[in-house]
């Protein structure tokens, strides 16, 4: 466990990248790397590996925490980072999605959260500004935030439906802590992703308002649901519309979609997303749905073939890939949508009322 660090600051070159960042967007479709587990598992890593010498004797077994390989493997780390960028890849996601204080609690390295996720930013950072130097193209990390392993608003217990094992209180906490150490470790966004339970997210977003506030300074912010099967409902039971509605509030950088489905699957809501999002829209499906194996089909050609549909079609702002994808598909879906204009944002009247529960409901002017 490493002392605290001092708040951080925003450098002037931090500034320059994020304005770089929305005169991109502005301008073309940005492309997002792919998922990291399938990449990770290739390097058949043992118990060793995630230990480490500085994690030898701990009392718990660490192999599967795979955001640990930032502190004791970054060599790997790194070298996923590197691959994605030379992909294609515009924005870098950190290695970091478990990275909180809840989640890291499995292991019992809770009070290193703040220091994993820093480590996960310097890491992509340093991979970034590398390729960057080479051929003067900017490049952007993401700062991953995943949902935690708890729900603020499913019962845990089937016999108990008031039960929870987590508080907002104890998100916003440990949102807060992770989004520090990724600022720390130089993430131009943080990307808030997977969220099936949106009274998590509500908790993120707070953590981050809060922060932003202290720190005096801002990063722009992604907010990525998942749409749990062809219910077209999150897994706390929300409709799309019912989603969005229930953060647009925050008026994030870009709203998106990921993982649970494949592009075939996803079509749909993207093109939902996209009708009703009056801010960009991202999308990074799965590598189709998993196979009897638990494996993931869908080639690099076959995802560039739908996201590239989708970009034609009007619908994308920012363009990527998540479980059981690699470079490859990084690479496929770089150049399917390579020169074609990105998704026009359409205005939004703001003399409606919007509610929303599980569905969502306007209230005419």
């Amino acid at each position: 466990m490493t002392t605290e660090a001092p708040a951080p600051t925003q450098s002037p070159a931090a500034s320059a990248r994020i304005a770089a960042l929305h005169a991109a967007l502005a301008e073309r479709i940005l492309v997002l790397d792919g998922g990291w587990g399938t990449l990770i598992q290739g390097y058949r890593l043992g118990e060793a590996d995630f230990r480490g010498e500085r994690f030898k004797d701990w009392p718990v077994d660490l192999k599967g925490n795979t955001d640990l390989l930032n502190l004791t493997r970054p060599d790997i780390v790194r070298e996923i980072h590197s691959r994605y960028v030379e992909a294609g890849a515009d924005i870098t996601s950190t290695n970091t999605f478990t990275a909180t204080r809840i989640a890291q609690a499995d292991y019992q390295l809770q009070d290193y959260a703040r220091e994993i996720n820093r480590e996960g930013a310097r890491l992509a950072r340093e991979a970034a500004d590398t390729f960057t130097a080479r051929d003067g193209r900017p490049r952007w990390v993401a700062g991953s935030m995943g949902p935690t392993n708890r729900s603020a608003s499913i019962s845990p217990d089937v016999n108990d439906p008031g039960a929870r094992n987590t508080s907002f209180e104890e998100l916003r906490e440990a949102y807060r802590e992770a989004a520090l150490g990724l600022i720390e470790g130089g993430a131009d966004i943080l990307l808030v992703e997977t969220i099936f339970d949106t009274l998590n997210a509500k908790a993120a977003i707070y953590a981050l308002d809060e922060l932003f506030e202290d720190l005096g300074f801002s990063l722009p912010v992604i907010l990525s649901g998942t749409i749990v099967d062809a219910s077209g409902r999150t897994l706390s039971g929300q409709t799309l519309e019912a989603f969005w509605t229930s953060i647009r509030h925050a008026r994030p950088f870009a709203v998106s979609l990921n993982c649970s489905l494949g592009p075939e699957q996803l079509r749909g809501y993207v093109s939902e997303l996209s009708r009703i999002a009056d801010v960009p829209v991202a999308a990074y499906p799965n590598a189709g749905l998993p196979n009897e194996f638990g494996g993931y089909d869908e080639t690099p050609e076959q995802m560039a073939e739908a996201l590239g549909g989708w970009a034609r079609d009007g619908l994308l702002n920012i363009a990527g890939s998540c479980c059981g994808s690699g470079p490859e598909h990084t690479r496929a879906i770089a150049a399917a949508v390579a020169g074609l204009p990105p998704r026009r944002i359409p205005g939004d009247d703001e003399h409606r009322m919007r509610l929303s529960g599980l569905e969502a409901v306007e209230v005419g002017a």
